[in-house]
């Protein structure tokens, strides 16, 4: 583990090349998949499912799906992040319910926000929709890269694949899911070419604007 986030995020890069010999232990990856449940998302509802591929040879049919890329069949795990097809009202009242039960308060107390969370819901266009809900999915991939830095886990985020392949070697479809990103996780190679390139920032005068 990283001595505190400010190390982990100056260690952290974008591994191409990962050692298949090294492998998480089952501790690494359930936090990595905790981290991952907790992650924010808009009105908590979480439009998301996030898919841990480890059979080898379904990897390698991902792999040429991915432009070859060996991160895919190399890195320890591959997780696949998907959105929901549509926010539905099953969706909805299952997340309101959770709430209530969670919280241990009446579901009565949770109509007002219902009302506007449906409200906000509805005046989407599908189009829309697909694209607010796909941005929940980033926030969740960014929670897992940080986390996965500051725990001394290397990962690759990924969007160079054939989402429409994916979605059929998965059967995504039928599950009423959308790929969105992938992320390699695992361990660097000792040759990999990115793991001792000197960052590359803005310096933050250049990106940070303050308002006093």
């Amino acid at each position: 583990m990283t001595k505190n986030i400010e190390q982990a995020m100056n260690w952290r890069a974008a591994i191409k090349l990962f050692d298949p010999q090294k492998k998480l232990s089952d501790q690494q990856l359930q936090t990595l998949l905790e981290c991952l449940r907790l992650s924010a998302s808009s009105f908590g509802l979480q439009p998301w499912k996030f898919l841990v591929v480890e059979n080898p040879a379904l990897r390698a049919k991902l792999r040429e799906k991915s432009w070859n890329q060996s991160q895919i069949t190399d890195a320890s795990h591959l997780i696949v992040f998907c959105r929901i097809e549509a926010m539905t009202d099953d969706h909805i009242a299952k997340y309101l319910a959770h709430t209530a039960l969670t919280r241990q308060v009446p579901k009565e107390s949770l109509e007002g926000y219902a009302k506007v969370i449906k409200g906000f819901v509805a005046n989407q266009t599908p189009e829309q929709q697909a694209v607010w809900m796909e941005k929940q999915v980033y926030i969740a991939l960014g929670t897992l890269l940080t986390a996965a830095a500051h725990e001394g886990i290397d990962t690759c985020p990924m969007e160079g694949f054939d989402k429409n392949e994916y979605d059929s070697l998965l059967g995504l479809r039928e599950k009423g899911l959308r790929s969105c990103v992938v992320c390699a996780i695992g361990f660097r190679h000792a040759d990999d070419p990115y793991s001792t390139a000197k960052k590359v920032r803005f310096d933050s005068a250049d990106v940070i604007q303050h308002y006093i």
